[in-house]
C-alpha cells in the first residue's frame, strides 16, 4: 500500500489540469450508444455524427503476499483512451465505430507507461499506437428493440455493474438483440468470441446467450430480477482464447494446457434501488453464477450495495462488493480483469469509489482485498495467497 499518498497528488493534479476539457456528459465507465435518430434525412452529415470519447489515467499497485513469506509487488503509470462514434444512416439505423488501447485486449484498455529510461514514440504516437477496434457494428432500432450487428459492447444487464461473468469493457462479435421497457429486458445473441483480435485458441468458440429481466416498482424502490444463460460451445480441450491470458485459464482449470470443462453459465440475480436514503440514490444486489457443465468448483456469488452516484459537478459514490468465484464458475476471460487479478478461483473484497469535481472530470479509487485459491497462483508457494491492489484515477470525458 505504499506510495499512496504521493500517487493520489499526482493523480488530483492531473485531474485539475484535465478540468478545462469539452462540457458534453456522459457515462464514463462505457461508452453507451446513441438511440435517438429520428428524422436523420433532414439533418446535416455533422449532424448525424455523435461522437464520444474518454482519457483515464491511473496509478497502480499491486502486492502479492505468499505463504512461504515472500512478496511481489509491482508499481504501475497507466492510462486508457477510448473513442467512440455513432453516424445516423436512415431514422433507425445506425452505424457504430469505436476504438480503444490496450493493443486488443478483449476485458481491458489499460496501456503502461513506458519507463522513463527507455527510449519512447512521439507523444501522439504513444499514445494511439496501441489502439485497436472494440466496436464495428450496425445498430438498428424500432420502437423499444435493438438489434446488433458486428462487434460491439454487449447488452446484459449486470445488477449495480457486477462483474461476477462480464467484465466492464468487454467487447462481442455476433447478432444481438434487446427489448426493454418498463417492466421488462429481454437479451438474446449469437457470438464468436474467437473472431476478435488478439485470438490464440486452436479451435473456434461460439457463445449462445439469453437473458430476461423483470422490473417492478414498488412504493419507494424498483425491484429488479433477473436470469440469464450463456452457453459456451468449443472450450473444453481448447486452449486459452487470448494471447493476453499469457497461457493461463485464469483460474479455470486447465490440464496439459488446455480447458478441463466447457461453461454454459446460469445466472441469477435481485436488485433493489432506492431513489432516495440519506439524501442519496442506494442499491443493493445479489448475484450467482453456476456453470452446469462442470462437475465441482462450479460456483460464483457476489453481493454489493451503491450509496450515491456521481452524476452532476459534487456529487460522489461509493459502492461495496463481496465476491467468491470458484475455479470454473464462470470463463476467467470474460470475467472482471481487475479483481483478483482477472478471472476466477478468488474471493475478497472490493471497495469502489468515485468524485465528479468538474463537468467532465472524474476522480476515482478502488481497492481490492483478496484472497487467491492455490489453484490460480500456486507456482510461488504452496496455499492461498494475499492479494491487494490499489487503483487512482483521474478521467476526462468529451
Amino acid at each position: 500500500m505504499k506510495k499512496i499518498l504521493l500517487s493520489t497528488v499526482a493523480v488530483a493534479t492531473m485531474a485539475t489540469v484535465a478540468m478545462a476539457e469539452s462540457d458534453i456528459s456522459h457515462p464514463i465507465e462505457r461508452i453507451e450508444e446513441v438511440k435517438d435518430a429520428t428524422q436523420v434525412a433532414e439533418k446535416s452529415f455533422m449532424d448525424r455524427v455523435h461522437f464520444k470519447g474518454d482519457l483515464r489515467l491511473r496509478y497502480e499497485s499491486k502486492e502479492n503476499d505468499y505463504t512461504d513469506g515472500s512478496e511481489k509487488n509491482t508499481y504501475l503509470g497507466r492510462y486508457r483512451l477510448r473513442l467512440g462514434a455513432h453516424i445516423d444512416i436512415t431514422d433507425h439505423l445506425q452505424f457504430e465505430v469505436g476504438m480503444r488501447s490496450g493493443f486488443g485486449n478483449p476485458t481491458s484498455g489499460n496501456q503502461t507507461f513506458a519507463e522513463a529510461n527507455k527510449p519512447t514514440e512521439g507523444l501522439a504516437d504513444y499514445f494511439f499506437q496501441s489502439l485497436r477496434f472494440n466496436a464495428l457494428a450496425l445498430d438498428y432500432t424500432t420502437g423499444n428493440s435493438i438489434w446488433k450487428v458486428g462487434r460491439s459492447p454487449y447488452m446484459m444487464y449486470r445488477p449495480i455493474k457486477s462483474q461476477l461473468v462480464w467484465d466492464n469493457d468487454l467487447s462481442l462479435d455476433g447478432i444481438n438483440y434487446q427489448y426493454q421497457d418498463d417492466t421488462k429486458i429481454i437479451t438474446a445473441g449469437i457470438n464468436q468470441p474467437t473472431y476478435a483480435e488478439n485470438i490464440v485458441a486452436k479451435d473456434t468458440v461460439n457463445l449462445f446467450l439469453a437473458q430476461y429481466v423483470q422490473k417492478t416498482k414498488l412504493e419507494s424502490a424498483t425491484l429488479n430480477l433477473g436470469a440469464g444463460i450463456y452457453y459456451y460451445d468449443g472450450v473444453k480441450g481448447n486452449t486459452p482464447l487470448y494471447s493476453d491470458n499469457k497461457g493461463t485459464g485464469m483460474g479455470n482449470t486447465l490440464v496439459n494446457g488446455v480447458f478441463a470443462n466447457d461453461y454454459h453459465i446460469v445466472e441469477g440475480f435481485g436488485e433493489l434501488k432506492f431513489k432516495d436514503v440519506l439524501g442519496k440514490p442506494f442499491a443493493i444486489a445479489a448475484g450467482v453464477a453456476y456453470n452446469t457443465a462442470a462437475d465441482d468448483n462450479n460456483f460464483g456469488y457476489d453481493l454489493a450495495f451503491q450509496l450515491g452516484k456521481a452524476k452532476e459537478v459534487g456529487d460522489w459514490q461509493l459502492k461495496y462488493s463481496y465476491t467468491d468465484i470458484q475455479e470454473d464458475a464462470v470463463l476467467g476471460a470474460h470475467s472482471d480483469s481487475d479483481n483478483f487479478g482477472g478471472g476466477t478461483a478468488a474471493k475478497g473484497h472490493a471497495i469502489r469509489t468515485k468524485y465528479k469535481f468538474g463537468k467532465n472530470t472524474y476522480l476515482a479509487g478502488t481497492f481490492f482485498f483478496n484472497t487467491l485459491y492455490d489453484s490460480k497462483d500456486g507456482s510461488k508457494s504452496t496455499g492461498d495467497v494475499d492479494y491487494e491492489r490499489v487503483q487512482l484515477d483521474a478521467i476526462i470525458t468529451f
